[in-house]
């Protein structure tokens, strides 16, 4: 099992159910694939470097999971079938990358404490 970290960003025109239902399918998807989730975060409602789809902003989310590696192409292919998916990007992380996200995960958790 390779380990994995996708960033996608959701149109802002969703409502709140809306994303959520959107993140748990994905989330769904990658656990029916065997993926063990390590991490998901809410970024929430960021302004883009640049217009997509004519759109300023959108609602990003981080998923950090581990899963067999012929699971990923038919997962982003899932992203680019749903309509409320802008943007999205899939890393295959490597030890010190991994090392590198889980001191980036406890310093997250430590700042909301």
């Amino acid at each position: 099992m390779n380990h994995y970290e996708t960033v996608f960003i959701l149109n802002p025109v969703l409502s709140e159910t809306q994303i959520k239902e959107a993140v748990k399918k994905f989330e769904d998807y990658l656990l029916s694939k065997g993926a063990e989730m390590i991490s998901k975060e809410d970024w929430g409602l960021k302004k883009l470097a640049y217009p997509i789809e004519k759109k300023k902003s959108g609602f990003y989310h981080l998923f950090e999971y581990k899963v067999a590696g012929d699971a990923i192409a038919p997962f982003e292919l899932e992203f680019r079938r749903d309509d409320s998916i802008m943007r999205y990007l899939t890393v295959k992380l490597d030890k010190h990358a991994a090392a590198w996200a889980e001191k980036r995960r406890n310093r997250v958790k430590s700042a909301k404490k």
